[in-house]
């Protein structure tokens, strides 16, 4: 009998288990995930499981369960497995099924081999998405981390015992060693072949499960290919890419989606070494075989650095912030009450964290209370519906009157980066502009979505520092950027090129513009910064500011800035026709200055104004109050267009 701790150790005994019971009946399948699914559910299990996020795949046993938190930056193309083969021993003609799901390289014992004719064969199809990291993620997501995890790391390093497949330092090499295993494969190899004849878990010569259409693809030497590009989104990111391997309800999920995958976790050298001996043997010519060689090397790169993950239970996240519970939808979670503990509690005290929030941003923005009032008013917005293609609760805030060229705007990020979930400066240099990606575009030769800056999740705040703009010319490129900037902001959508056409991609970024004067982009609300003081050392004030709020008061304001986002929101048709009465009146008497738009903006500032302090309906107060907001930042743009006699 499996031990408890088997389903996260050693899941393939559990599934084995189940297969062995129920095939060929096909129901197993259902059995395996609703076992998992079961086990997930109990107290604090999913704590218990190892995460790729925070944990360097070479600590991680092969073939046990693990999660990863990500976002599907390309989905290849589907992929044929055998879901069910037979094996047969040549000497006793003795018959074995086994299961081909959730697994790379097909099991069997020394003196057998696949019956590739056997008529107990199924084929099934699967997809494999090329997953990521969550674009710009913050830092802080990753500590708040059950103490229990710790633990049960410590305890899994202590048992991982080195798989058949590997040498028995596996798990101690570093990613360069790993690197050079796979992209030298004749020494890994000649490791591999050096652990006897006695492998329970290969043929002599491993097999690959996967049939796929385009045969004889390749992983190129390290000789005469660039090093690999994990294709993240922004400079600098770090972290495993996977190969998510999912099996079930593929199509419910599409790119740029945020997942949370449960499955077992494969980094099987035998992959590299099949794909070189492929290689070894290729009869194609030379151009026929550098094309399909760069899509195998994109498709199939070396599993220490991109694992697979063939995916038991995946589900889509309404946001990323691990102080909130995974799903605030009650119906589709039995924790219901314990969500709605959670969030009338916190709604409870909600008052004095606003306030705490408030004094903080304006503390942040230099005394200025309006400017942080903003602020906040556009950290809870989100797109909560489109109009035809008009994106309804976007809220581009444009904070005019930065300091030129100074550090004040990096600071207000590292705030922002405290804050929210996830989230990326641009700093708008010619430079930048004129040569750096935005755009995804599709790369045919390796058939894959080659990412860029706007490839982002959603609810990622982008802060775009305008101050940092200088004279110089844009390029093509920089123009292209500059208005893909502009779609972004203005439809919540990125048009990714595709050579032959462009496809939109719906989004919902929050961004936030820091410039000296008004911006070049448009926005839905310019607010002109006026200080109350300025710090003598900017960076000293900036960082005081910072460890000056106890790490309980920090983990409150994200709390409150994402659970805000997600709370529902009406107004009464008594409060409607209040509104449209009062716009008449505001009409009458400022014929000239009143317009559409300022209804718009007015509604949308009552909105947020409502939803942070807890209300999901709209009250006479709050409109009043949206009404003052407005009135007085545009007093001071007005007062600013005086000052410098020009408008802003």
């Amino acid at each position: 009998m499996p031990c408890v701790a088997d389903w996260l150790n050693n899941p393939f005994s559990i599934v084995q288990g189940i297969f062995a019971q129920n095939s060929p009946n096909s129901d197993w399948e259902k059995k395996v995930t609703d076992y998992f699914k079961e086990k997930l559910k109990e107290n604090n299990a999913t704590n218990w499981v190892p995460s790729l996020n925070d944990v360097p795949v070479h600590y991680l046993k092969p073939n046990s369960l693990v999660k990863f938190r990500c976002m599907v930056q390309d989905m290849f193309d589907p992929e044929f497995y055998m879901g069910v083969y037979e094996t047969v021993d040549p000497n006793t003609n003795a018959r074995v099924l086994h299961f081909g799901k959730y697994r790379d390289v097909a099991e069997c014992g020394p003196q057998q081999e696949i019956d590739m004719n056997s008529s107990q064969t199924v084929t099934l199809e699967r997809q494999t998405f090329y997953c990521v990291p969550v674009p710009g993620e913050s830092a802080w997501c990753g500590v708040v981390l059950n103490p229990q995890f710790y633990a049960y790391i410590s305890a899994s390093q202590a048992r991982v015992s080195p798989s058949t497949s590997y040498t028995p330092s596996r798990h101690k090499r570093s990613y360069e060693e790993d690197e050079d295993m796979e992209q030298h494969p004749s020494k890994q190899k000649e490791q591999h072949m050096g652990n006897g004849g006695g492998d329970s878990h290969g043929c002599g010569e491993p097999k690959r499960l996967e049939t796929e259409a385009s045969a004889g693809h390749h992983l190129i030497s390290a000789n005469c290919s660039p090093p690999l590009d994990l294709n993240f989104p922004l400079p600098g990111e770090k972290g495993p890419a996977c190969l998510v391997k999912v099996y079930e309800s593929w199509d419910t999920f599409k790119v740029n989606d945020v997942l949370e995958v449960y499955g077992i976790l494969s980094v099987d050298p035998v992959l590299s070494i099949v794909s070189n001996e492929e290689r070894d043997s290729s009869t194609l010519e030379p151009v026929e075989y550098m094309d399909i060689a760069e899509e195998q090397r994109v498709h199939s790169p070396p599993s220490s650095l991109v694992p697979r993950i063939h995916v038991i239970l995946a589900h889509k996240l309404q946001h990323i912030n691990p102080l909130l519970p995974a799903c605030l939808n009650e119906e589709e979670s039995k924790t219901c009450e314990y969500i709605s503990f959670f969030v009338s509690n916190f709604m409870s005290e909600l008052s004095p964290v606003r306030a705490e929030l408030l004094g903080f941003l304006t503390h942040a923005l230099l005394g200025d209370s309006l400017a942080a009032e903003y602020l906040i008013l556009h950290l809870i917005s989100t797109v909560y519906a489109r109009r035809d293609v008009l994106p309804l609760g976007k809220f581009t805030v444009n904070l005019s009157g930065c300091p030129r060229n100074s550090i004040f705007t990096e600071h207000i990020y590292r705030i922002i980066q405290q804050l929210v979930p996830a989230s990326y400066r641009l700093q708008m240099t010619i430079e930048n502009m004129n040569h750096s990606r935005f755009i995804p575009h599709k790369d045919y030769t390796a058939n894959r979505l080659v990412s860029g800056i706007l490839q982002l999740a959603s609810n990622t705040s982008l802060v775009i520092d305008e101050t940092q703009l200088e004279q110089g010319q844009l390029d093509t490129k920089g123009v292209h950027n500059v208005k893909a900037l502009g779609n972004l902001i203005t439809w919540q959508k990125v048009d990714y090129d595709f050579s032959y056409h462009q496809m939109e991609f719906p989004c919902n970024i929050n961004v936030l513009i820091t410039s000296e004067g008004r911006s070049l982009l448009p926005s839905d609300c310019q607010v002109q910064l006026q200080p109350q003081l300025i710090p003598p050392n900017m960076e000293e004030y900036m960082n005081s500011l910072l460890t000056a709020v106890l790490p309980s008061v920090l983990n409150k304001f994200r709390i409150y800035l994402s659970l805000l986002r997600l709370l529902d929101y009406s107004i009464s048709d008594e409060v409607t026709k209040a509104v449209e009465e009062d716009f008449v009146e505001m009409r009458k008497n400022d014929p000239e200055s009143i317009t559409a738009d300022d209804l718009h903006r007015t509604l949308l500032v009552a909105r947020f104004l409502s939803l942070s302090a807890g209300q999901t309906t709209l009250s006479r107060e709050r409109w009043l109050r949206a009404k003052q907001l407005e009135a007085l930042r545009k007093a001071r743009l007005q007062q600013q267009k005086c000052v410098n006699g020009n408008e802003l």
